[in-house]
């Protein structure tokens, strides 16, 4: 969150300098060839104190000494420091990955090529700024409390982040054992019917028939709904055709026949254009199917499912073996749960703290209710069988495992 915050920062301050011109290609380098490589990172060899970025021409605050007690104010002579031609503010190396760690730590060496180069830019324009007393303005003051509250607001979500991450060992284990079909690995065989034909299947016919169209006047109502149901009866027979073969295919492969013979003669059937889907599935957790599909868990090595018919098509599985995951190989992923979990908890806790109320004759109604969340999955959404499975997760700290509604097998 902090680099991505640190991002649109460099980007709005290098926006300043787009006006300028462009650096011209280096003595020997044509424009548009590729530009050589970075150097390696010597960063580590540089002094803490050494002087990493120097901006000349302005000075850093100095601080006013106090007037002797009783002493006459006299006019403050015009000093070589106070001379813009002979000002400068060093930067030294540890001052610079203060800030670096406070925007955001862990910055690759490109990124912090560039706020090197736009953190000169900043300090003399802030420098002239307060000089014209904009540090003093009202809209200056509200811009500085809103933009308190947006790092303050960081800075927390960063706190929780971190208290929530320290999850003791005793609950990843004690996770790991109230959840323990959440970590079974199966390796499963699959097979996918389409559930009609192709269309290009019938295209010569439906260009004889739109070149008859052409000729003749305009159907008639009785003619247009009598080639609506002449369709739908073909659409209906492909698909009873399609059910029928799943059902064969089922029988065949519960009796050992070899999926990827069976898979290809679906695909055949179906007039399909594409290559047959992978019909292995070799690691495959219980989030990795939708609850419709979840019947395969609770079979025994070597047996298959019935047809499982969904508006995809017709789904097949074969279940081979079935193993349990060590909690040396799951615990990272049972803290990444937790850790998650603990998290959405605290900030339940601070975002239930506190009621907003807002003048609707002012804002307009619905303005309160903010943003809809974000559209989820479809749980009735069948797998595709021509997409890759997506890692499986745990299920939350708060529930007892359920499969996951949208992961796609294989």
């Amino acid at each position: 969150m902090r680099k991505s915050w640190l991002m649109c920062v460099l980007a709005g301050s290098l926006a300043w300098g787009q006006a300028a011109p462009g650096t011209p290609a280096p003595a020997g380098q044509a424009p548009g060839m590729a530009k050589p490589a970075a150097p390696a990172d010597a960063s580590a060899s540089v002094p803490a104190d050494a002087a990493v970025i120097t901006v000349n021409g302005v000075c850093s605050p100095q601080p006013k000494a106090p007037a002797a007690k009783g002493a006459a104010a006299t006019p403050a002579t015009k000093s070589a420091a106070t001379n813009p031609a002979d000002c400068k503010t060093v930067i030294t190396k540890a001052e610079f990955e203060k800030l670096v760690n406070a925007l955001a730590p862990n910055l690759t060496p490109q990124l912090k090529r560039q706020l090197a180069g736009v953190l000169p830019r900043l300090i003399a324009m802030s420098n002239q700024a307060k000089k014209r007393g904009l540090d003093k303005s009202p809209r200056f003051e509200e811009t500085l409390k809103f933009a308190k509250m947006q790092i303050l607001t960081n800075e927390l979500q960063k706190d929780v982040q971190d208290e929530a991450a320290k999850v003791p060992p005793a609950d990843v284990a004690e996770y790991y054992k109230n959840n323990p079909e959440a970590y079974q690995q199966f390796n499963l065989e699959r097979l996918f019917v389409p559930r009609t034909k192709q269309v290009a299947e019938n295209e010569p016919e439906a260009d004889e028939d739109k070149d008859k169209d052409q000729k003749k006047e305009k159907p008639t109502e009785e003619e247009r709904k009598a080639k609506e149901a002449e369709a739908k009866a073909k659409q209906e027979a492909a698909e009873k055709e399609m059910t029928t073969l799943a059902e064969s295919l089922r029988a065949r492969a519960a009796a050992g026949e070899d999926f990827v013979k069976l898979q290809k003669e679906a695909f055949d059937a179906a007039a399909m254009k594409v290559e047959s889907p992978t019909i292995s599935l070799p690691k495959v957790r219980r989030t990795g199917l939708p609850p419709a599909h979840a019947a395969v868990f609770e079979l025994k090595p070597g047996e298959v499912t019935q047809v499982i018919n969904d508006s995809g098509g017709h789904y097949i599985y074969k279940l081979n073996t079935k193993e349990e995951l060590p909690l040396d190989q799951v615990k990272d992923e049972i803290h990444n749960t937790l850790q998650n979990q603990r998290s959405r908890d605290m900030m339940d806790k601070i975002n239930s703290s506190f009621k907003v109320e807002t003048n609707e004759a002012y804002f307009g109604a619905n303005t309160a209710g903010g943003n809809m969340p974000p559209r989820g999955p479809n749980p009735r959404m069948a797998p595709s069988p021509m997409t890759p499975p997506a890692k499986p997760q745990a299920p939350p700290a708060s529930q007892a495992p359920a499969p996951a509604p949208d992961a796609k097998p294989n």
